[in-house]
């Protein structure tokens, strides 16, 4: 390439992600950034348009969660901008790695508030993204792209906003080559932190390892599982990461999600004298409500493991504190490995875990029972099915019954986001077409993305939908009524008739009313060729996975 070739600052943003082998980018079209449209006309790189920002972002952020990759999702100003928003945050929250490209208005019309105009980097700004971009000149694109796909993807991963004047892209310059992005330091640990952990872990009688967050790949994953095992160590994921350790472990013991088993969480707050808390910021959720542990100094000692020094110390003191990816981490293991073995422990945990998640015979009543239709997933699904779930009571029969193997995949917004379970699971349909990808949602979940399966039929997405409509916003009706019993307000939902609906945009569709109609339903999804959802309709009463609605 000579130093006369130029291109438009749209043609290198294009040519930018071609170098960073992107493959496939999610979003709406706009005449923002129509520059960049034309500049994918002549690119391999897949764009797969969507019928609404939110769904096209959370397909991005399930995009990244499925590879590891950074997601990338292009939205136009202003209204577009602001529905993505919620796929930002969700990848914020969930430490997902995503670049997020926003049309903005000509530079010469910029603090007017001229047509759609929103100042992003005020919007965007810390902590709902990790940085904000403003890209001023066409000289500056290959070096923005570059630090956004950098920073995405180092420390605490995370959302990337690039705002992109519609003129500056039709700009024409001769810097079109593409610097690499920088590569993160290894961070080795210490040799006074190597002795002290061993020191504690050596001294330890009830230990238990916590993991989460992201970043974390099949060999990483083989490794912990090995050195677990030789320790007995016992095991537990964070909300939303039972993917992350072999739920057929003898070591795995059990998540911390919402809902968790309440032994489990007996044993950690009042039992465990060691955690090692490994890539999980110890949120809200995975804390039970900041409950778990003492603050700001645990009583247990707390080894905290993350990428990010700005987490470690931020709620909780940890005994010990490593600033450390879980690949660096894994590759000190071991190093930590001594003659230490909690088998009577992590025995005991693992059959709690067990017990929990069987299930027993049920005696609700129900047309419809919850727990039989999880046990029938269960026992049916490959072994190397992607799963998706959105926000909702629904979730707590998959969080409880389903497990995990070394080719599951789970994807679900720990940002407790509803309208992720549909646009996911298309997303990862189209990104693993070979494997079984089931999404689990709500009635008010899938209606607030449910356009998204317009998306699924024009790429040909065949993912197996399953509703479960109950006509109301179910976790809100709980707490409603209890906390203010008799005074239900806002939470009665009208419905459309969604096998009719999925029916008109060309997919299969299966209506269950009674436990015994979804089993054939189920077999005919597993060997559809196209997109099939299943609706489940279920009653309001089986609320949870031990409670009726009117026990509350």
């Amino acid at each position: 390439m000579t130093d006369l070739q130029q291109m438009t600052g749209a043609q290198v943003l294009v040519r930018a992600l071609e170098y960073y082998s992107v493959e496939t980018v999610f979003g709406v079209a706009g005449e923002s950034y129509l520059a960049v449209l034309d500049a994918f006309y002549d690119s391999d790189i897949r764009f797969i348009t969507n019928r609404q920002e939110g769904c096209a972002c959370f397909m991005a952020e399930a995009y990244a969660k499925l590879t590891g990759k950074t997601g990338v999702c292009f939205v136009t100003r202003g209204p577009g901008a602001t529905n993505g928003a919620i796929g930002v945050h969700t990848a914020k929250q969930d430490s997902t790695p995503l670049v997020y490209f926003i049309g903005q208005v000509a530079r010469d019309q910029e603090g007017r508030e001229a047509f759609q105009e929103i100042d992003y980097r005020d919007m965007f700004k810390p902590p709902i993204s990790k940085a904000v971009f403003h890209l001023e000149h066409a000289d500056d694109v290959g070096r923005v792209v570059a630090e956004a796909f950098t920073i995405s993807q180092t420390g605490r991963k995370g959302p990337v906003v690039v705002s992109l004047p519609e003129d500056m892209l039709c700009d024409m310059t001769q810097n079109v080559d593409i610097q690499p992005a920088s590569t993160a330091v290894k961070r080795d640990l210490e040799q006074d932190q190597m002795d002290q952990m061993k020191d504690v872990l050596s001294k330890a009688q009830k230990p238990v390892a916590i993991l989460g967050g992201s970043g974390w790949t099949p060999d990483i994953i083989a490794k912990f599982e090995a050195y677990a095992q030789a320790h007995s160590l016992p095991v537990v994921a964070s909300f939303r990461r039972q993917d992350l350790f072999n739920n057929e472990h003898p070591c795995y013991v059990g998540e911390l999600g919402t809902g968790p088993n309440p032994q489990l969480v007996s044993a950690i707050k009042d039992e465990a004298d060691v955690v090692l808390a490994i890539n999980t910021r110890l949120s809200e959720i995975t804390s039970q409500g900041y409950t778990l542990f003492d603050i700001p100094k645990p009583r247990q000692k707390l080894i905290h493991v993350y990428p990010d020094q700005a987490e470690l110390d931020k709620v909780y003191t940890p005994h010990a504190a490593l600033h450390m990816t879980p690949t660096d981490f894994a590759a000190q293991l071991d190093l930590l490995s001594r003659t230490y073995d909690f088998g009577d422990w992590c025995n005991t945990l693992r059959s709690t875990y067990e017990n929990w998640t069987s299930f027993h015979n049920s005696d609700g009543g129900f047309d419809v029972d919850m727990d039989l239709i999880f046990k029938h997933i269960r026992e049916h699904v490959p072994e190397d099915t992607v799963f998706t779930t959105d926000a909702g009571n629904f979730s707590g029969w998959a969080q409880r019954y389903l497990r995990y193997g070394d080719g599951n995949r789970l994807l679900a917004p720990t940002s407790g986001a509803m309208g992720y379970g549909a646009p996911a699971a298309i997303s990862a349909s189209l990104t693993a077409p070979d494997q079984t990808v089931i999404g689990l949602m709500g009635d008010g979940g899938f209606m607030m993305c449910g356009q998204s399966l317009a998306t699924a039929m024009m790429y040909q997405a065949r993912p197996i939908l399953i509703v479960f409509n109950n006509s109301i916003y179910g976790t809100i009706r709980m707490h409603q009524e209890r906390d203010y019993p008799g005074r239900v307000v806002a939470t009665h939902l009208h419905n459309p008739d969604f096998v009719k609906l999925a029916e008109s945009y060309g997919a299969q569709a299966f209506k269950v009313t009674k436990t015994q109609d979804f089993y054939p339903a189920f077999e005919q999804a597993l060997k559809s060729e196209t997109l099939c959802l299943i609706e489940v309709q279920n009653l309001p009463e089986q609320i949870t996975t031990t409670r009726k609605m009117s026990e509350l």
